[in-house]
């Protein structure tokens, strides 16, 4: 047998064995074993702030979804420079804002359906247009912002996970600065952490949204 012979089979079975590869960036990683994992960091109600300590937290995550009252378009470019960006626009967004961000987000991340909007109210006490979206698009996980009060609860009625992650701006009556970040797999859920970024400041009730 000659060596033309265990050249081709060796190239063969290497373009076999090459195609149980998943090229994911810079990384080779075997399909067979490999279980897509991607880190979201959740946060809402910003009014025209983002500081070190939040660009920090965005560093870290895969994608930025933001639940609304973003306050400044410039917010937006800054985050989409650093990581892909999913936004929803809130009441007090201006017509720059509104015509980059969203109203409602309905996709699927890594398994799981997402609804995204600002004003939600939450289980047992929707707003009708909630209620309405939920009913439409019936997701698994249910994000809003706008009440500045983080929380997240299963609805066991509509059945899915509801999150507000707060406020992470310093315009409002909240007094801590929150956010979420969680991991999304294979149509879980999973590792949810609460991100507390310090106390708001004085108290204030002003709004920062001129874009």
């Amino acid at each position: 047998m000659n060596d033309t012979f265990f050249f081709k089979e060796e190239l063969s079975l290497l373009m076999i064995y090459m195609r149980h590869w998943l090229r994911l960036g810079n990384r080779l990683i075997l399909k067979s074993n490999y279980k897509i994992l991607k880190k979201i960091l959740l946060l809402s109600d910003t009014h025209g702030h983002l500081d070190s300590k939040i660009k920090n937290y965005v560093k870290q995550a895969d994608e930025v979804w933001h639940a609304g009252d973003i306050g400044k378009l410039s917010i937006l470019d800054e985050l989409e420079t650093l990581k892909p960006l999913r936004a929803v626009f809130g009441n007090i967004d201006g017509n720059k804002v509104r015509l980059q961000a969203h109203e409602v987000l309905s996709f699927s991340c890594e398994g799981v359906a997402i609804l995204i909007t600002h004003i939600a109210g939450y289980p047992g006490r929707y707003t009708p247009k909630a209620r309405s979206l939920i009913t439409q698009y019936r997701p698994k996980l249910f994000i809003c912002g706008h009440s500045h009060i983080l929380k997240v609860m299963q609805d066991k009625t509509k059945g899915h996970l509801h999150m507000n992650p707060g406020a992470a701006g310093i315009s409002g009556f909240h007094k801590i600065r929150t956010m979420l970040r969680f991991e999304l797999s294979e149509g879980k859920v999973q590792n949810l952490e609460v991100i507390e970024l310090g106390l708001r400041g004085a108290l204030s009730n002003a709004v920062d949204g001129t874009d």
